[in-house]
């Protein structure tokens, strides 16, 4: 008879611990600590049909370097930031908030290959829901290898794979996922990280790619142990504001590829829409002028793409002023603003001033300072900039514009979308050829500069 004792476990971090305390000594955390179950039956842990492995140890020289064929997954921004497709035997985690998305994403993929059998596991839907929104989204096809099985234990999910031997799984979501191993609930540090590690090893003997669809936490991190970043070879994140149709996937760890790279797409009633020129969506396209609004060439993973800025500068109505931000670290506007104060002699600590950053996403990138500062002197004096004029400089406590990474590239896209001139720092200027551009690049050294050439002609 299975033999069993009770253990606590640090639901954040999956620290053990044999009685109840407060605070993690791993991870710092308060109550996180739970009961779990434990069996101790040696021979059903230890026993498992499908993982006899006949590896042995050999020397790194005659290890075989021969290239992995990808698999094409007929998404290119998918594919743009996997490295350049799935690699077999590969475990990749997909994160994000509930209805971003993720199942909606996997789905299309799985009703798009077409050259591999794959199974499509499901914890939290039934078949019929699944069908529904294949309908919807219009890929459905009668030529395609995708399989439906809905079911939670692990043992019974070998034995489907083992019979039916797919090329590609997906598992949504690993947190409805349980073993026999394990008496614990299914969504448990311990379920989770057992688990993940028994389908690991089924991937890696049978070159099966494994796609996971994970939870999040209210922190907006993968709910579960860390271990189960550490297991997986790649960790894609799904990003995007309910209030908006935009979705950015991006990499958070990729053994197979960059993390820089980033996929966006656009939520449609017909699934997820492809996004391959970003610029064209994220600019307004308004007739006549208005102040307020800075147009910025930003830098998202290796992508660059143009995005508009929006300020509104108002007295105050109460005592104290407002200072608010969408899309924009807070801390850094409130920055921006002492330099103005400061540096250029604009008053603004008696006004309200309001920052938005068109489309719904957020932007990190300090090249978009200037952008930020020439909206808000627009805003506050009440003159529109130029829609042909774009930014793209950070601005220091000193009032100087510093110069920004791989600005040929942003310089690119602000002239393939026919902007006429560019402001960047002068700084810019050494080891970079800018005779091959036919726009107007402003070479600027402080804020005063930028504004005596936008508002004092």
């Amino acid at each position: 008879m299975a033999k069993s004792k009770s253990v606590f476990i640090c639901q954040n971090c999956g620290s053990e611990s044999p009685k109840w305390i407060g605070k993690c000594p791993s991870c710092k955390e308060w109550n996180t600590y739970s009961e779990e179950i434990v069996l101790k039956d040696k021979d059903k842990q230890n026993h498992n049909v499908f993982f006899t492995s006949n590896s042995h140890p050999q020397l790194i020289t005659e290890v075989s370097t021969l290239d992995v064929q990808r698999i094409d997954t007929y998404c290119l921004e998918l594919n743009r930031v996997l490295g350049g497709g799935l690699v077999p035997g590969s475990l990749v985690l997909i994160g994000g908030e509930p209805g971003i998305g993720k199942s909606t994403l996997l789905l299309q993929i799985a009703l798009s290959i077409k050259e591999y059998k794959i199974l499509y596991i499901t914890g939290e839907e039934s078949a019929q829901q699944i069908k529904i929104r294949a309908e919807r989204i219009e890929i459905l096809s009668k030529k395609n290898n995708c399989f439906i099985l809905c079911e939670t234990n692990l043992e019974n999910i070998f034995l489907h794979l083992e019979k039916e031997k797919p090329g590609i799984i997906i598992i949504d979501s690993i947190q409805t996922l349980f073993t026999d191993k394990i008496e614990s609930s299914p969504g448990s540090v311990s379920q989770i990280r057992e688990c993940t590690a028994l389908i690991l090893k089924y991937a890696k003997l049978y070159s099966t790619a494994v796609l996971l669809i994970g939870h999040i936490n209210k922190e907006g991190n993968i709910a579960g142990p860390k271990v189960l970043e550490h297991i997986v070879d790649c960790v894609l994140q799904f990003e995007g504001d309910h209030n908006y149709m935009y979705r950015i996937l991006r990499a958070t760890k990729n053994r197979y590829g960059s993390t820089s790279e980033i996929g966006i797409f656009e939520m449609q009633s017909s699934g997820l829409k492809e996004i391959n020129n970003p610029s064209e969506l994220l600019l307004s396209q308004y007739d006549s002028q208005h102040s307020g609004i800075a147009i910025s060439a930003t830098i998202e993973g290796i992508r660059a793409f143009l995005i508009e800025v929006q300020a509104l500068v108002s007295s105050a109505v109460y005592g104290t002023p407002q200072r608010s931000s969408t899309g924009f670290d807070l801390r850094r506007l409130n920055m921006l603003l002492a330099v103005l104060e400061k540096r250029a002699g604009f008053r603004l600590a008696s006004k309200d001033v309001f920052l938005n950053i068109a489309g719904g996403i957020k932007v990190d990138d300090p090249a978009i300072d200037l952008a930020v500062i020439c909206s808000i002197l627009s805003s506050d004096l009440d003159i529109p900039i130029d829609k042909n004029i774009c930014f793209a400089g950070e601005v220091g406590l000193s009032g100087e514009i510093r110069p920004v990474n791989r600005i040929e590239q942003r310089i690119s896209e602000a002239q393939k979308l026919g902007f006429l001139q560019i402001f960047i720092s002068k700084y810019n200027k050494t080891s970079i050829d800018f005779s091959k551009f036919n726009i107007k690049i402003n070479f600027v050294n402080k804020v005063e500069d930028v504004f005596r050439l936008l508002f004092r002609k």
